[in-house]
């Protein structure tokens, strides 16, 4: 596990905005450079996307790894940041950016800390995200116990009986694979046609055809039922009125998620445009000097939007903050293969 702050009042070399992918790599570029960082993140683990949304599906794109899951990539990414001693801010929101008084940037959270570092690398992906939640009275009562809008490990539905709602890729992916641990898996949509693609929907309807699969359209979510936040039952309902109650464990409503920058959209000087924010294409810095933009939130003409353009930007953003955090000196480049890992820098 990551190590996390202790207290409200912290100095660094550089803030890092995003614990995802392309925030984690910029920790490790900042480290070979000999800066320390501070990893702040609104969720409460480290990963972004990866963790919360797909962490045990395959990823085919990642340079050196024909398939690596989206968790076990963080957990790589971790370990090669881990010799640097990033320190973690998570599960609470950058409020603040504002000019340091002698140069440099200060950020506050929601949680009341307050960091100011010599430059700021913002890898915060799409933004916060939340799940859209069905408008079902009381579903509070049973979410993180028996409804879950996100999946982490297969193994946690293993024998149970599950009720997916939605038709997208995630509905059907998770069908797919939940149907070979649970005990019974029931898609609810509101019409035979599913939005999936096309293999994969078809994959779905063979499955359902030989009865791995119970596919429960036209319906949608109108209830639930059970005790202390234990799920007994799903109520659906069709447009004419017609009603049925499914036996079940677990509900996975995947209706989508919703993003913002949230309060990055509103910092005038980085001029965030449509959830993304212009960058320098040499160097990823924006408008604003000392803050540089990784990852999905860096808008660039004709950018591919892939995990490993951002690590190539968390590079370009590290090498640019090192006469940040090193005025007057000059960098002399090493390939890692001369250089090593160096010593893990000093700092709170």
């Amino acid at each position: 596990m990551p190590s996390a702050a202790s207290s409200q009042e912290h100095q660094t070399d550089i803030a890092v905005i995003g614990a995802g992918p392309a925030g984690l790599f910029a920790v490790f570029q900042c480290g070979m450079l000999g800066m320390k960082c501070h990893v702040l993140d609104v969720l409460d683990e480290i990963g972004g996307q990866c963790t919360a949304l797909y962490p045990e599906k395959p990823i085919y794109d990642i340079p050196g790894h024909p398939e690596i899951s989206a968790a076990d990539l963080i957990t790589a990414l971790e370990h090669q940041a881990a010799p640097f001693a990033p320190v973690y801010h998570l599960g609470q929101l950058v409020e603040m950016l504002q000019p340091a008084t002698d140069g440099g940037w200060v950020l506050g959270t929601s949680k009341g800390v307050r960091i100011t570092a010599r430059a700021v690398i913002i890898a915060a992906g799409g933004g916060a995200f939340g799940p859209n939640r069905p408008p079902l009275p009381g579903i509070e009562t049973y979410e993180g116990k028996s409804v879950f809008y996100l999946v982490k490990r297969r193994a946690d539905f293993a024998g149970k009986r599950v009720v997916i709602a939605g038709g997208g890729d995630s509905a059907v992916d998770w069908a797919l694979s939940l149907a070979e641990v649970a005990a019974h898996v029931m898609v609810v949509h509101r019409r035979p046609k599913f939005r999936a693609a096309p293999e994969s929907a078809a994959r779905l309807q063979e499955m359902a055809e030989k009865g791995g699969i119970e596919l429960v359209v036209p319906y949608q979510l109108s209830g639930l039922e059970g005790e202390d936040g234990a799920l007994s039952a799903v109520r659906v309902a069709t447009l004419d009125g017609e009603e049925r109650s499914l036996e079940a464990d677990v509900l996975l409503p995947f209706y989508g998620l919703s993003s913002n920058l949230g309060p990055i959209a509103d910092w005038d000087s980085l001029g965030a445009e449509g959830g993304a924010i212009p960058v320098n294409a040499e160097t990823c810095q924006t408008s604003a000097p000392g803050v540089f933009a990784v990852g999905d939130v860096a808008a660039l003409p004709g950018k591919l939007k892939l995990i490993l353009t951002g690590f190539a930007e968390a590079a370009a953003a590290a090498h640019a903050a090192w006469s940040l955090v090193h005025p007057g000196e000059e960098l002399h480049f090493q390939y890692s293969t001369t250089q090593g890992v160096p010593d893990a820098p000093k700092g709170d």
